[in-house]
């Protein structure tokens, strides 16, 4: 029998493409790449089920530091939010998934790697782009993709060959990771209609106002509450803390690789608290044209992730630009979370550039005089007067 390796998750298409290739006469090995999120007994609960429905091997890979040294430390310093909305909760993780699947396929001498991707989103392009660059001689296997189907048809065929599946909890796409959770479903198909409470897995169950502390060290998160672990370990402790709150909801409209527009809720109750208080720890110690520079590359940089070039060389020469300007990134932001939301109190920093000894906005100068002040106004406003003046220009 054919060997091939199933990037599997548990969840309805990988379900599909596992019973699938078995009635087609391959030996499948499925291999789920934990990016977070999962719970020791849900990792477990995985491995049965894929050995219920024919796998001849499962294997659960923790890939958790490895994924932040590579990926979510440079989406923190670049204060990556695609459309200026989603941490790219699924998109990064995909890139590192492929990798270790492929990793996995070659040591197991697999000539094949499956994945559940459909044929009308961006996943398929981040699988296939990253398995065709490292390992262009095994085969690529899409079942939902190359026959078109609908969760429906799934569903049916799965119990068609003895698979129980209730399709109520099959109606959301549910995807997680260490940097949030996508859902996606009936909803997200439409252009006007919110996802309802009970498809976010997490729900509100604290409503009592609370603050926390995040302390960065160049940039990294290293320290929750006075409390100093591995950023990854602090990650984790924030997003059981908040997501109590029912914080960090939100639907992603955006772009797709392929052209179409595409619509998607998710969680992320973590990552938008860490980007939003490391990014309000950079306006204070960092210069006007690092952040503005931050901001254009950052940008970019997410982009890239996004659309599945993570293997080009200039994201190497980014996240080294995104690393040389967190050298001052280093204090603590308060947060306050509450029901569904949260704000940032404020910041304390060695490396302050509100410095009282230079002056305060709006209150007294200490570095200049009034005389500085009008000549410097004078001069630099010449370049308008001049061009005002020639041209004859009327703004009234």
């Amino acid at each position: 029998m054919k060997k091939v390796v199933l990037a599997y998750s548990g969840g309805l298409d990988t379900s599909y493409c596992l019973k699938y290739l078995i009635k087609n006469g391959y030996e499948v090995d499925t291999v789920l790449i934990n990016t977070g999120g999962f719970s020791s007994l849900e990792l477990k609960a995985t491995e049965e089920r894929a050995y219920e429905l024919g796998s001849s091997k499962h294997t659960n890979l923790d890939i958790i530091e490895k994924y932040y040294e590579k990926a979510i430390k440079y989406l923190i310093f670049g204060n990556v939010l695609k459309n200026n909305t989603y941490p790219l909760s699924v998109s990064a993780e995909r890139v590192f998934q492929a990798l270790e699947v492929i990793k996995y396929a070659k040591k197991v001498g697999a000539t094949s790697i499956a994945h559940g991707s459909t044929g009308a989103g961006n996943d398929q392009i981040r699988f296939d782009m990253i398995f065709q660059t490292v390992a262009p001689e095994i085969e690529i296997i899409t079942p939902i993709r190359d026959l078109k189907l609908t969760r429906q048809q799934e569903v049916a065929f799965l119990q068609e060959n003895g698979v129980s599946y209730s399709w109520e909890k099959a109606q959301y796409s549910i995807n997680k990771g260490i940097w949030g959770t996508s859902v996606g479903g009936k909803e997200t198909l439409t252009s006007n209609l919110p996802l309802p409470e009970d498809a976010f897995p997490s729900q509100l169950k604290n409503t009592t106002p609370e603050k926390v502390v995040l302390e960065f060290k160049n940039g990294e998160f290293i320290g929750l509450n006075n409390e100093y672990n591995k950023p990854c370990v602090n990650i984790q402790k924030l997003e059981s803390i908040a997501s109590a709150f029912a914080i960090g909801r939100d639907i992603h409209v955006g772009d797709t690789i392929i052209g179409i527009k595409g619509r998607v809720g998710f969680e992320a109750a973590a990552p938008l608290i860490i980007i939003k208080a490391h990014h309000l720890l950079e306006k204070h110690v960092l210069s006007k044209w690092q952040q503005y520079w931050k901001e254009q590359l950052g940008n970019w940089y997410g982009m890239l992730f996004h659309e599945g070039q993570f293997l080009d060389p200039v994201m190497r020469n980014v996240e080294t630009f995104l690393t040389d300007t967190q050298k001052t990134v280093t204090g603590k932001v308060t947060v306050t979370l509450q029901p569904y939301h949260f704000s940032l109190d404020g910041i304390e920093s060695e490396h302050d550039l509100m410095n009282s000894k230079f002056g305060q906005y709006g209150e007294i100068n200490n570095a200049w005089t009034a005389d500085d002040a009008k000549g410097f106004i004078k001069i630099m406003g010449n370049a308008q007067n001049i061009y005002t003046q020639i041209n004859h220009l009327d703004y009234d």
